[in-house]
């Protein structure tokens, strides 16, 4: 079974045998609700048990392998195979999958989808991701998602699944041939890999061998590239790097540097609304304070804070855009905000003493 459908059925187990707190499900049902009245008159939405939502938002950690955030659960549009090819971003992100890895012109396009945007109408902006699923035939055919950052063209995540042999999966290799394995994903999909420092450890997991690879530039802390690798799955994301933050570490996973956090948190227009320097604000994390209570004590609203670090998450994704696509379209610039603020919350009302 895929990474993704590992956790989503642990997840599901979980959430049947979980007790929300009720201040937890109270909020959760309020920004569901707020949510489903912004959106109702745009299109109808399936709904999620609760209780699958709120393990989501408490087990899964930032730094783990990328599972899809609540807003995303809600809005994804599936697309034909006709769909994809015909869009833009697709196309190029199939072509650029077939020079290299000649192999996978043969594949089926099993499953495709996108968030934001409509394929049957332009006028509707363009799609903020794209994910597409392609499969060899056979029930352990190679598999590979490619996850595309529908304004810039980017593939953000890979996810290459069963491209060892069943009885000799990529997890039983030796750790050197496991990184020429994810080192080849990054060359052919990417750049070059040899450019970049790359650190590779065990992540603590009981039940199931998993080792984590960050690329890293030198002077940077932040990754380019992340991979993990579980049974016989390859998965990479890129990070983006980028110098070292003027503070890091205002929250960690497994005792290291929450990256996620880093990179929302490090943003000065929130200093100049808390009115405190990156150092202050660390150090009041340290105490158990969350940034919302923290804003609270300064009579700032969290509407206030996450509009602020969305504003920006949203900046940088324009500024991103090579072509200038989304720089003027207003309908965009609203769908990213609110495809980033169910983040922004989780990382605003995080408390440092209990984990993601």
């Amino acid at each position: 079974m895929p990474i993704e459908g590992q956790i989503s059925e642990y997840l599901h187990q979980e959430a049947e045998t979980m007790e929300c707190p009720p201040a937890v499900s109270k909020r959760i049902e309020q920004t569901y609700s707020q949510y489903v009245q912004r959106k109702r008159s745009k299109k109808t939405m399936k709904k999620r048990l609760i209780g699958s939502i709120v393990a989501a938002v408490i087990m899964i950690p930032t730094a783990a392998i990328a599972a899809p955030p609540l807003i995303e659960m809600i809005t994804r549009t599936p697309m034909t195979a006709k769909q994809v090819k015909m869009d833009a971003v697709g196309q190029a992100a199939l072509e650029k999958l077939y020079r290299s890895y000649p192999e996978t012109k043969s594949f089926e396009i099993i499953d495709a989808s996108r968030l934001g945007g409509d394929p049957g109408n332009a006028s509707q902006g363009k799609a903020i991701q794209t994910s597409i699923v392609l499969q060899e035939k056979g029930a352990d055919g190679k598999k590979i998602r490619l996850d595309l950052n529908g304004i810039t063209g980017d593939i953000e995540h890979v996810n290459q699944e069963n491209w060892e042999p069943q009885e000799k999966p990529v997890i039983s290799l030796t750790d050197q041939e496991i990184k020429s394995k994810v080192d080849d994903l990054i060359n052919k999909l990417y750049g070059s890999s040899s450019k970049y420092e790359c650190n590779m450890e065990t992540m603590q997991n009981p039940d199931q061998k998993t080792l984590i690879l960050n690329y890293t530039e030198k002077g940077s802390t932040t990754p380019f590239y992340q991979a993990f690798v579980q049974g016989n799955t390859i998965s990479v994301s890129l990070i983006g790097g980028g110098p070292a933050p003027s503070v890091e570490g205002f929250f960690t996973t497994n005792g290291k540097p929450d990256y996620t956090a880093d990179n929302f948190l490090n943003d000065e227009e929130l200093f100049s609304l808390l009115d405190m320097s990156p150092e202050d604000l660390k150090q009041e994390l340290a105490k158990g304070a969350s940034v919302v209570e923290i804003a609270a004590s300064k009579k700032i609203s969290k509407q206030q804070v996450v509009d602020i670090i969305a504003n920006t998450q949203v900046k940088k994704q324009i500024q991103a855009d090579s072509h200038g696509g989304a720089t003027d379209d207003d309908h965009t610039l609203e769908q990213l905000k609110q495809i980033i603020e169910p983040k922004v919350l989780q990382m605003i009302e995080h408390k440092t003493e209990t984990p993601w």
